[in-house]
Parts: C-alpha cells; sequence; structure tokens
C-alpha cells in the first residue's frame, strides 16, 4: 500500500490541475498591467462593510458581486504566494484527480473554493475578521491537502520550514491547528486563516457525503 501511495504521489499532474495551472499563471500575467482592476472586480469583496484598500484615489473599492466566489481563487497576491499555491497543486492534486477522475475532482475543487469564498465573506461582512479583499486559491489547496491525508494517510511528505518528514495524517492535522492558532491569535496579518480551514472543512463534508471509499 505504500508503495503504492509513492507511486501515485510522483506522478505528474494531469488535466484538471494542468488546466488550473494554467489560468492561475495566465491569470497573473494578464493582470501585471491592471492589477489594481482585477482587485476591484475579481477579488472577493466583504459586503455591507466599510473596507480599507490601498487602492489608488482613481479606482473606487470593489464591492461583492457573485462571481467573486470564483474568480477570488484566480488572482495571487504576488509570485511568491501563486508559486506555493500552485506547487501545492501541483504536488497534491495530481494523485486525487487520478484517484477520483477529473470531473469529480472539478467539482470537489470548486466546490471548496466556493465554500472558502463564502465563510471569508460572512466572516468578514459581520466583523468576525478584518473587512478586506480576498484572493488566491488557497482554500482550494487545503481542501486538497485534506483529501491527500485521507487517501493517503501513511504517505510520508516534508513539512518545508523546518523540514521534517511526517505522515500525511499528521501533516494535515499539523496545518489545521496551525491555521486554527493563527486565525484566533492574529498571528499573520493579510493571510486568510479562516478561508483556509473552510476549505479544508468542505473538503470533509464532499468526501463524506461523495467519497464511499475515502481511503485508497
Amino acid at each position: 500500500m505504500e508503495q503504492e501511495e509513492k507511486s501515485l504521489a510522483s506522478r505528474g499532474s494531469i488535466p484538471v490541475v494542468m488546466t488550473l495551472l494554467i489560468l492561475n499563471a495566465l491569470s497573473f500575467l494578464a493582470l501585471l498591467n491592471a492589477p489594481y482592476l482585477g482587485m476591484q472586480y475579481l477579488a472577493l469583496w466583504p459586503f455591507g462593510a466599510e473596507v480599507s484598500t490601498q487602492l489608488p484615489p482613481e479606482f473606487a473599492g470593489g464591492e461583492f458581486r457573485l462571481w467573486q466566489l470564483v474568480t477570488y481563487a484566480f488572482l495571487h497576491g504576488g509570485l511568491f504566494h501563486l508559486f506555493i499555491n500552485m506547487f501545492v497543486l501541483w504536488m497534491f492534486g495530481g494523485p486525487i484527480e487520478r484517484v477520483w477522475g477529473s470531473l469529480k475532482f472539478a467539482v470537489f475543487y470548486g466546490f471548496c473554493i466556493v465554500g472558502a469564498g463564502v465563510v471569508q465573506v460572512l466572516l468578514s461582512s459581520v466583523g468576525a475578521i478584518p473587512p478586506a479583499p480576498s484572493v488566491g486559491a488557497s482554500g482550494g489547496v487545503f481542501a486538497i491537502l485534506l483529501a491527500f491525508g485521507m487517501k493517503f494517510p501513511n504517505q510520508i511528505v516534508v513539512l518545508l520550514i523546518p523540514p521534517i518528514p511526517m505522515k500525511a495524517k499528521y501533516f494535515v492535522v499539523f496545518l489545521g491547528i496551525l491555521e486554527l492558532m493563527a486565525g484566533v491569535f492574529g498571528t499573520q496579518q493579510g493571510v486568510a486563516n479562516f478561508a483556509h480551514l473552510a476549505g479544508m472543512l468542505f473538503g470533509l463534508i464532499f468526501i463524506v457525503l461523495f467519497d464511499r471509499q475515502r481511503r485508497h
């Protein structure tokens, strides 16, 4: 079983994962010359709350639109933000897509980014977290990490900082606790920790409801 898990984890990405990588890269490049317009119309904005932004005076602050629950996941705050999310998507998304198939994986990813977006909007709109526009694929990426930990619990992964090898099931639990503590204590300003946790929560809901064989 462990050899099979290692084999799956080492293979390259396949259609949906590759498509997501390309779309995120193209979105990043396309918005290099119009970052404020992208932030204004495509980022995820809270509703009913005063939002403090760093947009220049000639750009009005954005407001919530339904499509933003999808488009926010294709925007990133910088090259490092993009690289980290896409690396995790490539590394862990491929094995999940191979097990589930492309359609189920695509529905899973979409369900989780929308779910994470809804939670982020609700929390920021009621003032539970500072109201600000949100960008990034992290809600979907954290859901993929959860799925990997449940499908391949004994697969060894390496925590990058510091580089500590651990089984995937422990790695996911560690990340969840880290995100929860960071969200509660506000130790990572500008990071949507609760959206990350929401992505994991919606990933768990999807797996419980639609994945009868939870461990491959």
